[in-house]
């Protein structure tokens, strides 16, 4: 992309595109537990005040479609409902497994969603053998009541699995692991009985030997993220609801499911938690995640200071250090509605170099506006009334 934009644009105008890119923000994560501050038009299944659990961004106020949000019950902390996306993303998987009491299932790779896997199967009358390297994960799944295969130690898990089902291969394998190894896939086809089924939950290669598969009539699926609606725009963003009588466990539902087994205490998720940070130390927790330092669930924190709250519900915020314009008729301001990377890169600089000086305000549906510091806009809203108003008329909050 960035060398055909050299061929059409020339050299210097693509090294400034690229710059504004980098210089944007980029939302993290997708799990979040907060308190419902404001409803959409025909939102009818939340109100004010609910708490709820969401796949939304990490932020302290976040917008998030109806579909993809649940009401935590009330003897749900916040910290344990932080985990209902992780557990739906396991809670998935075993539907497509679609265990039945007493059947014998593998888990490949204990981290938090295998861990929480294996006590979804449990609350389901399954026997379950968990596999991983790591002895303290493998302590944590033999507390949810799984045996477990200590790879580090030079355990065979196929013939682990082959004793664990008395000699008759496991009914299913639920793969939880992220590695680019093929392995994993190829063990489960040899743990596995006639007909057995696997499921990949996490991420593996799929150089599967044929003959694994065609001899046993094996089944193999990959689970696609936390339930039925994913990436499907007319379900997230558009709000469409999939028919319970012909999709009972859609990701919204998944998420119920999950919230509601963790307020039975069938799912435990409060050993799961390694680390805590504060959100201002967020680059620490995100350091953990991609470094060596032994890990599981890392819960960022928001705290409530005094005074924050109505500086938070702003939505227009005036931009410190911006050059106010004056109001003479030859200095001409202009105010940007949708200022996203090609308004920043393309359109204000070309306002710019026609005369029109000041950039009033920036309005995009996020508070994330997207031109660059060199573009130096007045004020950023996502109210796009205040697009219609010089910078002076209504001044609302100072960004640092």
């Amino acid at each position: 992309m960035v060398l055909d934009k050299v061929r059409t644009d020339g050299l210097l105008p693509t090294i400034e595109a690229v710059r504004n890119k980098l210089d944007q923000p980029t939302p993290m994560g997708y799990c979040n537990v907060g308190i419902v501050v404001g409803v959409g038009a025909g939102v009818v299944d939340f109100a004010i005040g609910d708490r709820v659990a969401s796949n939304g961004k990490h932020a302290e106020i976040v917008s998030v479609p109806s579909n993809l949000c649940a009401r935590i019950p009330d003897t749900v902390e916040d910290e344990s409902a932080s985990f209902t996306v992780l557990s739906a993303i396991g809670l998935q998987g075993i539907r497509l497994v679609q265990p039945t009491l007493g059947e014998c299932v593998v888990v490949t790779g204990l981290g938090l969603i295998g861990l929480v896997t294996v006590q979804l199967l449990r609350a389901a009358g399954c026997r379950v053998l968990g596999i991983d390297f790591d002895p303290a994960k493998l302590a944590l799944a033999q507390a949810f009541g799984a045996e477990v295969v200590d790879l580090a130690a030079g355990v065979d898990p196929v013939a682990s699995a082959h004793a664990f089902s008395r000699g008759r291969g496991v009914d299913a394998v639920i793969i939880t692991a992220a590695t680019r190894s093929s392995e994993p896939v190829h063990q489960a086809a040899l743990a596995s009985r006639k007909r057995g089924r696997i499921v990949l939950v996490g991420v593996a290669g799929l150089g599967a030997v044929r003959a694994d598969f065609y001899e046993k009539e094996l089944t193999f699926q990959v689970s696609c993220s936390y339930g039925p609606g994913r990436y499907d725009p007319s379900y997230e963003q558009g709000g469409n609801d999939y028919p319970v009588g012909f999709v009972r466990w859609t990701e919204q539902r998944n998420f119920e499911a999950a919230l509601d087994m963790m307020s039975d205490r069938r799912i435990d998720v409060a050993g799961l938690v390694s680390h805590r940070f504060p959100i201002a130390q967020a680059e620490s927790a995100y350091a953990i995640v991609g470094g060596s330092e032994p890990s599981l669930g890392i819960v960022l924190q928001y705290p409530v200071e005094p005074g924050t709250e109505a500086v938070r519900f702003e939505r227009t915020v005036i931009i410190s250090g911006a050059r106010v314009a004056s109001d003479s008729a030859e200095n001409c301001g202009v105010s940007v509605i949708g200022a996203g990377g090609y308004a920043g890169g393309m359109l204000i600089p070309a306002f710019r170099e026609a005369g029109a000086l000041s950039v009033h305000c920036g309005c995009r549906r996020s508070r994330q506006c997207a031109p660059g510091p060199q573009v130096r806009i007045q004020k950023a809203t996502t109210d796009y009334q205040d697009a219609f108003e010089p910078c002076s008329g209504r001044n609302r909050v100072q960004s640092p």
